[in-house]
Order: structure tokens, then sequence, then C-alpha cells
């Protein structure tokens, strides 16, 4: 070998040796055995962060600092995995080595809320030490408490802190204000707000805030005020207080000649605020473009997406399904399924049931019904949903026996039936109309198996049975036997039925 192909070997030798530190330098952490990983990795609640972290101890590995840890739990907390992130604060606190300040306590009161309940909650926020009952946990308890809508523990906390002189935030008049949004208390807002710019400055949470309450009762001058108020303070609006403003405005278009023109330009000011790190703001952009009716800004805000983003999720082809299924551009809803089809492989079957209620909406229930079919040759898992899709489109078109087929099977898909009392009337109305008696005894089989027969389930049935000029047989012993108690309605149509023939029906008794 010559000297020049000694120098070109031992070079290559010298590259391939070194490139993989030169790259973990320029990547730190890419594919490292982190305890952080470690943690993220463990998926199912059943299993311990604890047993994890004394696991990266004994193999000696040194255990993270503090900052570290808490880096850890924030991580945990985003990925919605609190048991493992209450197990990590809950480790750390036996750690005589580092030192839990307020902040540290406050995240683990809210951990504790979501995973034990506010009974636990309350109870580690009294074996607090006194030093320890600061700002930060008292806004976390006061969070607790309007996460359960606890309205008065709210307002005596909120009192606690004000003598405390702990209300230098505006953190828990937020709090406070959307509890009362949520609740409708609406007149309690404005004198909140007053207390708030007493005791600190106001933020954008606190501005969409009073805007959101504006919008509940549909009021736009208020709404104005609030924006020249948020102006006035200095406080530079987001996407949300534009989404609000141009939801009210595309709400009042109908009885104030300007709101159009003012929700257009809303609607241009949000946009301007959205991007990568706001991604769910394009989804509300799509919804506000949709009841503006502006198909060609629906379609540039979707082809805007998909240039910033790698791929759409579920939700997002949700929202514009829906967009263009209240657009009417049902080409356009099936392009779009197709194309969610060959990208996300997820079968969401919301997705599915987008489209097959375009179907049904428009009477289409033979391709409804085709649609269905491939879907579930597909493995897809169809839900309650899907099912009361034909039901109601059978309903509509007053077909007793198809929908009588597709209830039963949307009761039988869930574990518990929530009661649809419109849905009820209408069905016995239908069938009522058609003097359908054989309609009627099914229908209160199917009832009875879902655990919803009552009295006006029987008195509706009887009616059918009246329509009809035919007695129904033994009811009151099905009505003794399923204890549902007669009125005097009930009493009425059997008075009335007892007159007539008795129905052959036989067959629904047994």
């Amino acid at each position: 070998m010559s000297l020049r192909s000694l120098r070109r070997y031992f070079a290559t030798v010298r590259h391939f040796s070194t490139e993989p530190a030169r790259r973990a330098a320029a990547n730190p952490g890419a594919g490292a055995d982190t305890l952080g990983r470690r943690l993220l990795s463990l998926v199912y609640p059943k299993r311990s962060a604890v047993i994890a972290i004394n696991k990266w101890k004994e193999e000696g590995h040194v255990l993270p600092r503090k900052y570290q840890l808490n880096r850890m739990i924030r991580e945990l907390r985003k990925n919605k995995r609190y048991k493992h992130a209450l197990e990590v604060c809950e480790w750390m606190k036996l750690q005589n080595d580092i030192k839990l300040v307020e902040g540290d306590y406050a995240v683990h009161l809210d951990l504790i809320t979501k995973v034990r309940g506010l009974n636990s909650a309350e109870k580690f926020f009294e074996d607090l030490p006194d030093k320890m009952r600061g700002q930060p946990t008292c806004t976390a308890l006061l969070h607790a408490y309007v996460q359960n809508n606890l309205a008065d523990k709210a307002e005596a906390i909120m009192l606690k802190m004000s003598e405390c002189g702990f209300l230098q935030s505006p953190i828990p008049y937020n709090r406070m204000m959307s509890l009362y949004i949520s609740n409708g208390k609406l007149e309690k807002v404005p004198k909140l707000f007053e207390e708030l710019k007493m005791n600190t400055s106001p933020d954008i949470v606190t501005f969409n805030l009073l805007l959101t309450a504006c919008a509940s009762v549909n009021d736009v001058e208020t709404a104005e005020r609030v924006l020249l108020e948020l102006k006035k303070a200095k406080v530079d609006p987001d996407w949300v207080t534009f989404s609000t403003l141009t939801n009210l405005y595309i709400r009042n278009a109908s009885i104030k000649d300007d709101c159009l023109e003012k929700a257009a330009s809303t609607l241009k000011e949000m946009e301007k605020r959205t991007c990568r790190k706001t991604r769910v703001a394009y989804s509300s952009l799509l919804s506000l473009h949709t009841n503006m009716g502006n198909v060609d800004e629906v379609n540039r805000i979707w082809n805007k997406m998909k240039g910033c983003f790698r791929k759409m999720n579920d939700e997002e082809y949700i929202c514009m399904i829906s967009s263009l299924l209240k657009l009417g551009d049902f080409a356009g809803v099936e392009n779009l399924y197709k194309e969610w089809e060959s990208v996300s492989g997820t079968n969401d079957v919301r997705v599915s049931n987008l489209l097959l209620t375009s179907y049904v909406d428009r009477g289409l229930m033979e391709m409804a019904e085709i649609f269905c079919n491939q879907l579930e040759q597909k493995g897809v898992s169809l839900s309650y949903t899907t099912w009361e899709v034909f039901t109601m489109g059978y309903l509509k078109k007053k077909d007793v026996n198809k929908f009588l087929y597709y209830f039963r099977k949307a009761i039988s898909s869930v574990k518990k039936w929530i009661p649809n009392d419109m849905l009820v009337q209408e069905a016995f109305t239908v069938i009522q109309e058609q003097s359908h008696i054989e309609g009627a005894e099914q229908l209160l089989a199917i009832l009875r198996d879902a655990g919803h027969v009552n009295t006006n389930v029987y008195n509706l049935f009887l009616k059918t049975y009246a329509a009809a000029g035919k007695m129904p047989l033994i009811v009151t012993e099905r009505m003794k036997k399923d204890n549902v108690q007669l009125d005097e309605e009930t009493h009425r149509l059997l008075d009335l039925t007892s007159k007539m023939c008795v129905g052959d029906v036989s067959g629904f008794l047994s």
C-alpha cells in the first residue's frame, strides 16, 4: 500500500470514528437514554414513576437536579400523564436534598385534584405549613374550586386571598370571571373587573373573558368598548380576541348593517395573529369563514394549513368537511374524505359519520347503506351516532320498519342509553299516523329493554291502538310489571280502547 493510500485510509477511519461524536454534539439528547424519556415511555397509569426513578439510580446514573425534574413534570402534564407527574412530585417531597417552594406545592395540589379529587386536594392544602399557603397554592385551590363549579368555596378563598394581599395578579380574577360566565352570573363580572383594576393590571385573558361575556348576551356595543379599553391598557390582542369579535359580528349581521363589514375586518386581524404555534386558530378561521359563506376563503385557509403543517389531523379534517357540508359542496366533501382515508389510517368513525350524515340529509338512504357496509368491511368500529343517523333518516322518511331496525341497533351499541324524549315522541307520532300497532309494540319492547318505559310512553302506545281502532292486550298488567303508574290519560285511553276489537299482536307479548 502506497503512502498516499495509507493517508487516505487513516483519514477515512478518523472521519467515521468522529462522525457519531459530531452528530451527538450537534443534536444532544437525540436518542439518548434519559430519565425523562423513561418516564414518558411508561404510558400506562398502573406503571410507577417512582420505580423508574429508583431503577435509574440503581443503574448508577446521577439523579436529575430539581429544575430538570420540574421540566419532566411539565412534559408529563402536557401529555396529560397526571398520575406519573404526581408520583414524581411526591418522590421529590421525600428527598431531603430537594428544597421545595410554594410553586412546587401549587403544581402538586393541582395534580392531586386531577388524580385523587377535590377532597384530597383540600386535605393537602390544610396540611401544608403556613408559609407554603401563599398566593401560588391558594390560586391552585381556587382553580380546583372553579373546575368543580363550586362558586361559594371559590368566593370564600378569593376573600381570604384579598385579606392576605394575594390578589396582585389577574389570574385569580380571571378564574372567577370564567366561573361566573359559565354559570350565567354575568352581573358579577363588571364589579370583579373593577376590583381587578384596583389591585393589578388586566391581561389579554381578562379582556377575552369580558368579550366572551358580551358575546353570551349578544352585546356588540359593550364588546367594542372592551376592545377600546384593551387598546388603552396597551394590551396586545390575540387571535382569540378577534375570533370572539368576529363571531359576535356575524351573529348580528342580520340586524346591524355594518356588522358584516366589521366581521371581515376582525377576521383579517385574526389571521395576522394565526401561526404554527396557534394551530387551533386555523380551525376557528375555517368555521368563521364558513359562517360568512366565504367558500373561496375556506379553501384558501385549508391550503394555507397544508402549507404550514406536514399532516392534517382528524380534528382538522372534521372541521373542514363540516365546513364544506355547511356550504353545500358535497363533491368537495367526498374528495376530502377520500384524501383523509388515504393519509390518516385512524378509521376515526366521526369523520365517516359526517359523510354518512350528508347522504342521509339528502335522502340518499341507499347510498348511505352502501357506504355503511363498506365501512364495516374495512373494520371501522361504528358508533351509536352512526346508527342514530340512520334512525333519524328513516324516521324522517316515515319508514317504521327501517326506523325500528336501526333504533334497536343504536340502543344495543351502548351500555346505557340516554333517553331522547323528543325522538320517542316523534316516533310514536309517525307510528300513530300509520295506525301501525305492530310498530308500537316493537317500539315499546325496545324502550323496555333500554330501561325507558314510563306513563307517557304507555300513553303514546295506547294512542296508537286508539288510532287503529284496536284494543291492546293486558296493558295494566304490563304497566304493573314495568312499575309504571297509570294517570288520568291512561285510564281514559284504556276505557276508550276497551270498546274496540282486540289487536292481533300476540307475537310481541312473549
